[in-house]
């Protein structure tokens, strides 16, 4: 692979279980010493452009959040050969302004899961990458512009995003507090999705799709899986065309991007301390780093 080529790694979330535009594409099934992924990924084109693909829930939708293996499914884009991120996940909404149908592209979060794996890197080998601005701007540009250009009823920039842990939806007193916060959609699979993006040096982007109101609305009845299906199979499709745009609008080369290199001031452990076994298992997410030592 060039060094300025693009490689694009998608993560479809909640109805968004292929992508029928990628052409020659192909299904591999990637080992990661993470653990299992949480499906095969399958590897094809759009406009010239290479694309992997990864179904985050797997075929059938079978893995709830709190048991998704977020390292496994991050290390395998990399290992893939992905330069960047593109997640495109179901929320809540936690905003009158924001209704069902809506695309809302995130650029904060707000952690409040507990039960997952949230880093790479551990004893034997730490390291600390900055999460102040959790996104890549520029591939949010990019995002967003493909929305539009996909015929969204709606696209908003700029929104937190409310990562709970599940699979149950929120208390009332819960999404009342969240929107005290200043949180604007609510999910369950943005993170540690978004920090591993990081630590992997994947400029990362989030196109949430807002498939209801969270429970504090009082004129809407309280969230059902049901209703939340019927609209996501109306985004399924728009969120496809988001990913075509996408490619469409990519200029031929990639240009270098300071999330490429995070890593290089983020290692604190010295060589001569780190964890063997760990630094094996890091040779996808930080090899380069690890070769310039």
């Amino acid at each position: 692979m060039a060094k300025d080529e693009w490689v694009i790694g998608v993560i479809g979330g909640s109805g968004l279980y292929a992508i029928d535009a990628l052409e020659n594409a192909q299904s591999i099934r990637v080992e990661s010493p993470w653990g299992e992924a949480s499906d095969e990924l399958v590897i094809g084109e759009i406009a010239g452009k290479r694309f992997v693909f990864l179904s985050r829930h797997g075929k059938g939708h079978h893995i709830p959040p709190s048991d998704l293996n977020f390292r496994a499914n991050v290390d395998v884009l990399k290992r893939a050969g992905c330069t960047d991120m593109v997640s495109l996940s179901a929320v809540g909404s936690l905003r009158e302004d924001l209704p069902p149908g809506s695309f809302v592209i995130v650029d904060q979060f707000i952690d409040r899961t507990f039960a997952r794996a949230k880093s790479f890197f551990g004893e034997g080998l730490a390291a600390h990458v900055s999460m102040a601005d959790p996104v890549c701007p520029a591939l949010s540009d990019r995002a967003e512009a493909a929305a539009k250009a996909a015929g969204a009823d709606s696209v908003h920039r700029g929104a937190t995003y409310l990562a709970m842990e599940g699979p149950q939806f929120s208390s009332r007193a819960e999404s009342e507090l969240y929107r005290q916060w200043g949180c604007d959609v609510i999910g369950m699979t943005a993170m540690p999705e978004a920090k591993l993006a990081r630590e992997a040096e994947l400029p990362y982007a989030l196109v949430a799709m807002v498939t209801d109101y969270d429970c504090w609305r009082d004129e809407t009845a309280d969230v059902v899986v049901h209703d939340i299906l019927a609209t996501l199979q109306d985004n399924a499709g728009k969120a496809a065309q988001t990913v075509a745009e996408f490619a469409k609008a990519l200029p031929d080369e990639r240009p270098a991007n300071p999330l490429d290199t995070v890593l290089d001031h983020a290692i604190i452990t010295a060589p001569e301390a780190m964890d063997a076994a760990l630094k094996t298992k890091l040779d996808a997410i930080a090899g380069r780093v690890f070769g310039e030592r």
